[in-house]
């Protein structure tokens, strides 16, 4: 057998910007515009999805979207200066839709006649559900639970974990952008093209990065984006199904002629939040799926920033501090808790850049646009289709990252490959099957107790969630003493604390001085 010259490495190498290093300034706004304008797509689907159930109106809509995104850069300015401090963004999160759905379907509020009487009930409603369950999160980071829970992890448990982050989301890839096929198809093989074959490309001797590489997704979304106003203007979409004229009109959002030019939100702008057990019950599942996704997301952000693993104290501050970013959305009204952005991880890799000043900035567009709602309302009526196609891109990159752990343990191992296969395998296959159930009966969990149903929907929907559950209870109970060795932790236990590794100091020591007032452990 030859020499092997892929041994394996803690770091990615072939990375240009690292999580401490910056790009020239206007590389680094440039990149951070590409971040905002990724943003976007999730910001504009959730509240799509759930604001015409709630009985609100495309205004109502247009002022969840502007909230949206205005609570993410803030949520997001915290988590990189104080959380974790890695280069990821925070904003809104699917994992929420289930127990939102649970609310909005309460036969209290489906009573109200005047559709936007039950927008405002039902909002206030679902901010008091994110008040009370962010408490939980809150606690669980700030207490350090999560970083005992993550001292089970290994590099063999955590791959699935981390794979199943981006590969289980493949229902926001090609199913949303087979809904435009003429628009979503060259908008991925445009992507590829740019990112891959002509990354080396450099066409102009003022700019001496590679443009392609670099903002391959800001390049692909305008000449998408002409090519649909372009169609929707000749009247292509004029005799289609309704599906086809709203996923490839670009004039079908609703948010450009109802967004206010200026809108400032401020906190329980739709009135006080209500206050309800079952409700709170439910919405506690979505927190707790949100932890686990989110750990997946931040190892692999790490892994994308030429960064150590976080240590579990990090790891828990940034759960805390995510926490306090859920008690935000409830304060605001955002239509969502938050979650660690998965298509801004998978970025990183295919721009390159880990830089933690370029989510900084990007949260500052974020914070920008959505007070001055007319211009972001333009950038919002990209067709979903486009975003479909940039996720398959972004969420399989995420997917791999996880992946890569595997490098670190012996895939030679019988024991190994069961634990990987299995959980790889559940972990895609049990969400499937409720999910299946989910468009057809509201669950396959279907009691007389909606916040029951909602709980237990909520977590055998998450791919990850199923991939840690079995994956990490296999790696710690079958054959441990004996694979210490075969799971990777030799390599993993260094970075369970944060003087395990003189390299943590560099990426996540709190800024202003202020671990002498939180000491890391």
């Amino acid at each position: 057998m030859g020499d092997i010259t892929h041994p394996p490495m803690e770091q990615l190498q072939d990375l240009e910007y690292c999580i401490d290093s910056n790009p020239p300034w206007p590389e680094t706004l440039l990149l951070a515009f590409q971040n905002y304008i990724l943003v976007i797509g999730t910001s504009v689907m959730i509240p799509t999805m759930l604001v015409p159930l709630m009985g609100g109106s495309d205004g109502d809509k247009a002022r969840v979207v502007q909230t949206l995104l205005f609570v993410a850069g803030i949520n997001t300015l915290l988590q990189s200066l104080f959380g974790t401090r890695l280069p990821a963004i925070v904003g809104g999160s699917f994992t929420y839709i289930i127990p939102i759905a649970y609310i909005i379907n309460d036969s209290s509020l489906q009573q109200i006649d005047q559709p936007h009487v039950r927008f405002i009930h039902t909002m206030r409603a679902i901010q008091g559900a994110l008040i009370v369950a962010s408490t939980t999160q809150i606690i669980i980071g700030y207490s350090q639970l999560w970083g005992l829970v993550s001292r089970f992890f290994s590099p063999l448990g955590m791959a699935p974990v981390i794979g199943l982050v981006g590969l289980g989301l493949f229902q926001r890839g090609f199913p949303m952008l087979g809904n435009c096929i003429e628009i979503g198809l060259p908008a991925l093989l445009l992507v590829i093209g740019l990112s891959q074959y002509l990354k080396h490309v450099r066409l102009l001797k003022e700019f001496p990065f590679p443009i392609f590489e670099r903002f391959p997704v800001l390049i692909c979304i305008s000449i998408i984006w002409i090519y649909s106003v372009v169609l929707t203007a000749s009247g292509a979409y004029r005799h289609t199904p309704n599906l086809t004229q709203q996923s490839c009109r670009t004039d079908r959002a609703g948010l450009i002629t109802t967004a206010p030019w200026f809108m400032f939100p401020y906190p329980l702008q739709w009135g006080a939040p209500t206050f309800s057990a079952g409700h709170s019950f439910a919405m506690m599942s979505a927190v707790l799926v949100s932890i686990v996704e989110s750990t997946g997301a931040y190892k692999a952000a790490a892994r994308l920033a030429i960064a150590t693993p976080p240590p579990a104290h990090v790891l828990s501050r940034g759960i805390g501090w995510q926490g306090l970013s859920v008690l935000l959305d409830g304060l605001y009204g955002t239509c969502s808790g938050s979650t660690v952005s998965v298509e801004n991880v998978g970025l990183l890799g295919l721009t390159r850049v880990g830089s933690r000043r370029v989510i900084q900035i990007s949260a500052a567009f974020m914070i920008f646009f959505s007070i001055f709602g007319k211009f972001g309302a333009v950038f919002a009526s990209i067709p979903l289709p486009i975003f479909a196609a940039l996720h398959c891109v972004l969420f399989g990159l995420v997917g791999s990252v996880g992946l890569s752990f595997l490098q670190f343990t012996n895939m030679n191992s019988m024991r190994n490959l069961f634990i990987t296969g299995l959980s790889l395998f559940l972990g895609i296959s049990i969400p499937q099957f409720f999910s299946n159930y989910w468009t057809q009966d509201h669950g396959l969990v279907h009691t007389h107790a909606g916040w029951f149903n909602a709980i237990f929907n909520t977590i055998f929907m998450s791919p990850p969630t199923i991939a840690l559950i079995v994956a990490v209870v296999l790696d710690n109970t079958v054959d441990v003493e004996m694979s210490k060795k075969d799971r990777g932790m030799p390599w993993w236990v260094k970075f369970r604390t944060f003087k395990g590794d003189n390299r943590n100091e560099e990426f996540y020591t709190l800024p202003f001085n202020l671990n002498r007032f939180f000491p890391p452990t």
